[in-house]
C-alpha cells in the first residue's frame, strides 16, 4: 500500500519558502475562505496590491498594509510628474507610460532619491524569510522573481497598463500588452524589465511543450489567475506550519481558480503527503502495525498523493532543477 511516494518538499518555485512565516496567521481565519475571497474579488477589477499586501499579513501579521498602500500611491504620482515632462500626445501612451514606470523603478534619479530597485543576486528566490513580501522590497529596494514582478504589475495597474502576469519554472514574470499595437511583451523585471523572448526563457529552463501548450507556463494570465499564483504563499505557509488539512483546501481553491496551476497542485500532493507522513508513518514502523480502522485513511491520503502529482504531470509539468 505504501509505496514510493511522490514528495515536493525540495522544490523552490516562485512562491516558496521564502514567503514563509515565523509565526501562525492571526487566530480565527479561514485560510480556504480568505483566499477565496481574494480570487473572487478578481472576477471584476483586481486591486492587486491589496491583494498582494493582504496574503503577506496573512503569513506575517505584523505588516503595515497601509503604510504601504501610502508608498504606492507616492510612487505613482512621481511616475506620473515624470510623464509629464513629456509632450501630452505621448505621456499617454501606453508604451511611453511603461517606459517611464522602467525608469522609475530600475535606474537611479531624482524620482526614486538615487535608490533604483535591483535584484538581489545574494537571494534571487527569495529563500530568507519575508524576502519576498511586498513591504520588505519597498523598504529594502532589494527584490526576486516574486517581489519584483509583484510591484512592476501593481504600479502598472495604477498607471493604467495593460498588465499581468505569467510563470516558467522556479520564475513570475511580467506581461505587457501595448494599447497601440495590441502586442504582448514579456518584460524581465529581474534584469530592468527589458523585453525578454518566449524563447530566451525556454532556453532557460526546461519546459514541455504539453505544459505551454496547456497554460502552466508563458500564458498570459487572466487576472483571477494572477491572484491565484500570488496567493499561494497561504498555501506555503500552511504546510510550514502543518496545518496540512487547511492547506489542502487552500489548494482546492486555488487550483478552481487557475487549473493549469501545475505548482499547487504538486503542493496539494505534499500536504496529502504530509498528513501520511504524521498520521501513520512516524507513528506505525510496519505497515502491518496500522490498526484497521486507519488503513482505509492510509490508503485515501496514499491515492490523492498520487492523483495530485499525476494531475500536475499530466499538464506538462516536471520537477524543475535549480541551477
Amino acid at each position: 500500500m505504501i509505496l514510493a511516494i511522490k514528495l515536493a518538499s525540495i522544490l523552490l518555485f516562485v512562491l516558496a519558502t521564502g514567503s514563509l512565516s515565523k509565526a501562525e496567521n492571526a487566530d480565527g481565519v479561514n485560510p480556504a475562505a480568505f483566499v477565496r475571497t481574494l480570487v473572487n474579488a478578481a472576477n471584476g477589477q483586481a486591486d492587486f496590491a491589496r491583494v498582494k499586501l493582504a496574503v503577506d499579513r496573512f503569513v506575517d501579521p505584523s505588516i503595515n498594509e497601509e503604510a504601504a498602500l501610502g508608498e504606492i500611491d507616492a510612487m505613482v504620482v512621481t511616475v506620473n510628474k515624470m510623464l509629464g515632462s513629456l509632450p501630452p500626445e505621448a505621456a499617454s501612451t501606453s508604451m511611453e507610460k511603461m517606459k517611464a514606470l522602467r525608469t522609475f523603478l530600475y535606474e537611479g534619479g531624482w524620482w526614486n532619491n538615487g535608490r533604483p530597485f535591483e535584484y538581489d543576486l545574494s537571494d534571487p528566490y527569495g529563500q530568507t524569510p519575508g524576502s519576498q513580501s511586498l513591504p520588505n522590497y519597498l523598504a529594502t529596494r532589494k527584490g526576486n522573481c516574486v517581489s519584483m514582478p509583484t510591484l512592476f504589475l501593481i504600479l502598472g495597474k495604477r498607471l493604467g497598463l495593460n498588465v499581468t502576469l505569467s510563470t516558467a519554472p522556479l520564475h513570475v514574470f511580467v506581461k505587457y500588452i501595448d494599447d497601440a499595437t495590441g502586442k504582448t511583451w514579456n518584460l524581465e523585471t529581474t534584469s530592468g524589465a527589458g523585453f525578454t523572448r518566449d524563447a530566451w526563457y525556454r532556453q532557460k529552463v526546461l519546459m514541455t511543450d504539453e505544459a505551454i501548450a496547456n497554460g502552466v507556463y508563458l500564458k498570459t494570465l487572466s487576472q483571477r489567475e494572477a491572484v491565484s499564483v500570488l496567493s499561494t504563499p497561504v498555501l506555503d505557509n500552511l504546510i510550514a506550519i502543518g496545518r496540512y488539512d487547511e492547506a489542502v483546501a487552500v489548494a482546492d481553491v486555488l487550483i478552481e481558480a487557475y487549473p493549469a496551476n501545475a505548482y499547487t497542485l504538486v503542493k496539494k500532493g505534499t500536504a496529502y503527503y504530509r498528513l501520511l507522513e504524521t498520521n501513520i508513518i512516524q507513528k506505525y514502523t510496519k505497515q502491518s502495525d496500522i490498526p484497521a480502522d486507519r488503513i482505509a485513511y492510509a490508503n485515501e491520503l496514499y491515492r490523492a498523493n498520487r492523483e495530485a502529482f499525476a494531475r500536475a504531470e499530466a499538464l506538462g509539468w516536471r520537477e524543475p532543477k535549480l541551477n
